[in-house]
């Protein structure tokens, strides 16, 4: 296993398949109608497994009659933990079936499943939860996410913020999320400045990056400016291809500072008011960034006035 310095990632395959001859999910996603339903499904049970919108990336999606098969992401051994737990407690098929009937205003979507890592068959190790964990952790993503799936996550995070911001119902932290009411925006959306995201449980009002956060950005990222940075580069076109390591080689010599600074610059500039600090901290937490992102929301600094 990775050392606790390290960033955990791991990868595995979910296949899905409906149990009635009326259903057929590959088709149900194939439908321009019914994509966006169906990926709002998977979403919400993926978060239910882990208590977290962050907690499992999808990278594709794929439509092989019978099923649809699901690449998946983990980036902390924790968040795999909990979605193993909930997947062999049959917690998450429930969650699936309930989100899809909901999303695609049926009486009932029957599912099977099958979880493999590589040529393991995850589903017969259920009391072998450390082997599992491993077989995951050897199967690195072979891939960043598809378009489609960005496009997908976009959108699905544009309604969740809206319905959010329209809500009058506080939200409890643990809350079960729902296809009605969405908990909230934590993950690297383009949302609006002025917007409200979430962060450890806690709301923080959404803005544009400001000249402070950019050089605390710097600062303190380290050697971590890469891994941000691809980060990033999922919703933000100027930083594909070679532009990272092309700023790693073009200001090697000037050290970690100016490879950050330039790193979030080209962010900044390519996207205007939508380099938000919501996305930032999206994806600082993604690579485990905890402290820096604590950082750049003041919470350290709230916590010392009161101390």
């Amino acid at each position: 296993m990775a050392d606790s310095s390290d960033l955990w990632i791991g990868s595995a395959y979910l296949f899905l398949q409906s149990t009635t001859e009326k259903i057929a999910l590959p088709s149900l996603y194939g439908s321009s109608q019914q994509k966006s339903s169906v990926f709002k499904a998977l979403k919400l049970a993926l978060a239910d497994s882990t208590g977290s919108l962050n907690g499992v990336d999808m990278l594709k999606v794929h439509c092989s009659e019978p099923h649809l098969i699901i690449q998946l992401k983990f980036c902390k051994q924790e968040n795999c933990r909990k979605f193993l737990q909930s997947y062999w407690a049959g917690a998450f098929r429930t969650s699936l079936q309930n989100h899809l009937q909901v999303a695609l205003s049926m009486t009932a979507v029957p599912v099977e499943m099958e979880l493999k890592a590589g040529s393991e068959q995850l589903d017969q190790m259920p009391n072998e939860e450390q082997r599992c964990l491993e077989c995951i952790y050897k199967e690195k993503p072979d891939r960043l996410r598809d378009e489609e799936i960005v496009e997908l996550e976009e959108s699905f995070r544009n309604l969740s913020c809206r319905l959010e911001s329209n809500s009058t119902t506080p939200l409890n932290e643990g809350n079960s999320l729902n296809s009605s009411s969405l908990p909230n925006c934590s993950l690297g959306s383009s949302l609006p400045s002025g917007a409200t995201f979430f962060f450890q449980g806690q709301p923080f009002a959404n803005r544009t990056l400001t000249p402070d956060d950019h050089q605390k950005f710097a600062k303190l990222v380290s050697k971590k400016w890469k891994q941000v940075g691809r980060s990033l580069q999922k919703n933000c076109r100027a930083l594909r291809g070679p532009v990272i390591d092309n700023l790693d080689h073009e200001y090697d010599r000037e050290g970690l500072y100016e490879q950050a600074y330039q790193l979030l610059l080209r962010f900044i500039q390519s996207e205007g008011k939508r380099a938000t600090l919501q996305r930032l901290i999206a994806a600082l937490e993604e690579n485990s960034l905890i402290t820096l992102a604590e950082e750049l929301l003041g919470i350290h600094q709230s916590e010392n006035d009161t101390s």
